[in-house]
Formats: C-alpha cells, sequence, structure tokens
C-alpha cells in the first residue's frame, strides 16, 4: 500500500509519535486528518504540514467521548475522504508518579481502558464497516513493550496495551477475507512527553526520536501486505541512534 493519496486518521496528533506520524504520512503524500484533545496544539501540526505542501486537517476530540466518535468520523471522511487507513496512537499512563496496582484508584484504570481500548474499539466499529464494504483498510494499533512485560507500576497502562493488543487479533481474525487488515506497532522507547512523565531520570540520550520511529512505522503501513493481518510487529532502537531494527 502506498501512503500517497491514501486517507489516514491520526489520533493522539499532537504531539510524540502521533505528531511525528502526521508530519511522516502527510510528506508521503497522504491526507491526513489529526485528532486529538489539544485544538490549538493539533492545528499548529497540521498547519505546519499543509505549509510544507500536504494536505491536512485538524480535529479537537478526546477519543474516550463516545459521542464523539460519530461527530469525528464523519468530519474527517468529510475533509479527506473514505478512511483508508485508522491509526490508534493516543493513549493515557494514568496519574503519574505511576503507581502500584494496589494504589491505583479504580476510577484510573477505567480511565486507561477508556483511552487505551474502548476508545478504539469504538473508532474501528465505525470505520472498519466502510472499509470492509470498499474492500479494503488498515488499522493500526500503537502498542508498547509494557503489554507484554510485567513491569511493576505500570499495571494500568500495561493492562490496558494487552488487551488492545488481544482486541487487534480478534479484529483481524473476524475480519478475514474482507480486505481490512490490522497490524499492532510497539514503538519502543522513544523521547517523548509521555516517557519524560513516566520515568523522569532515563537518559534520552539512548532514546528514540519519534521522527525516526515514525519513518519505521510509515514503512509497516505501506508494507502491511507483507505481515499477517493481527501481527504485533515490535520497533527497537538500534545502535546508530537514527536506526531502528524491527523484530515481528
Amino acid at each position: 500500500m502506498t501512503l500517497r493519496g491514501r486517507a489516514v486518521l491520526i489520533t493522539g496528533a499532537s504531539r510524540g509519535l502521533g505528531e511525528a506520524l502526521a508530519r511522516e504520512v502527510g510528506g508521503r503524500g497522504a491526507r491526513v486528518v489529526l485528532v486529538a484533545r489539544d485544538g490549538a496544539a493539533v492545528e499548529a501540526v497540521a498547519q505546519d504540514i499543509r505549509a510544507h505542501g500536504g494536505e491536512a486537517w485538524s480535529i479537537a476530540a478526546d477519543v474516550a467521548d463516545k459521542d464523539a466518535v460519530h461527530r469525528v468520523t464523519g468530519l474527517a471522511t468529510a475533509l479527506a475522504g473514505p478512511i483508508d487507513v485508522l491509526v490508534h496512537n493516543a493513549s493515557t499512563l494514568g496519574p503519574v508518579p505511576l503507581s502500584l496496582l494496589l494504589d491505583t484508584d479504580c476510577e484510573d484504570l477505567e480511565r486507561a481502558f477508556a483511552v487505551n481500548v474502548v476508545g478504539p474499539f469504538r473508532w474501528t466499529k465505525v470505520l472498519a464497516g466502510s472499509m470492509a464494504l470498499r474492500g479494503g483498510g488498515l488499522v493500526v494499533h500503537v502498542s508498547s513493550d509494557a503489554a507484554v512485560e510485567a513491569y511493576p507500576t505500570w499495571g494500568a497502562y500495561g493492562a490496558s496495551k494487552a488487551a488492545l493488543d488481544h482486541l487487534t487479533r480478534i479484529w483481524a481474525a473476524e475480519l478475514e477475507g474482507t480486505g481490512v487488515r490490522f497490524l499492532g506497532v510497539d514503538p519502543g522507547e522513544m523521547d517523548t512527553r509521555m516517557h519524560a512523565e513516566a520515568m523522569p531520570d532515563a537518559d534520552r540520550s539512548k532514546l528514540a526520536r519519534p521522527a525516526d520511529v515514525a519513518r519505521a512505522v510509515a514503512d509497516r503501513i505501506e508494507r502491511a501486505g507483507e505481515s499477517q493481518s493481527g501481527a504485533r510487529v515490535a520497533l527497537s532502537a538500534s545502535a546508530e541512534p537514527s536506526g531502528l531494527a524491527v523484530a515481528s
């Protein structure tokens, strides 16, 4: 799949990997719709993409807001055309500093699942049907190594990402043969505000740059047909600061 001419919707696109990916796919000729809670910040990214010759629109919304789903996806389709690629990038750690499960409020666990699992479920449910009717489309879930490793204090986030991984596999199994494909991507540790909030003492020089990871994710999107639908791909920093190694 070439990204040129494709309509791509990316959540959590005002900063971090979401912002970098929006810039990357916009630079590859995609018509990109950026969604984030901070309307001013996400519009600034969209404006910069347009200033560099890309096609981009911004929509302010919270992916966990069930009342926003149809409004946002309808507007995104009106702006960019039928969505070809849906990237679930928006996520929340919950309150920081991170806490042990015994100290985690039930409401904070609920919020993590609302943003990281239920939101992606709702948005996929709205858009995957039209993808199937058109005979093709791709849904990308951004995962984490916390989904497969039991890190103390990362309970709410890790459990929600593990659920998202399995949701990816179930969607793939249920929509097999429709032309709609699913891909889970673990971007690895990146130099982002979210990472800094979770691990303020981390050595930033050892973290991958979001722009480098975004290039690797965009490459995987364009080569999605090479992977089994529902596959989980882990991206990890190589010895070179700007390089990435891929492990399926």
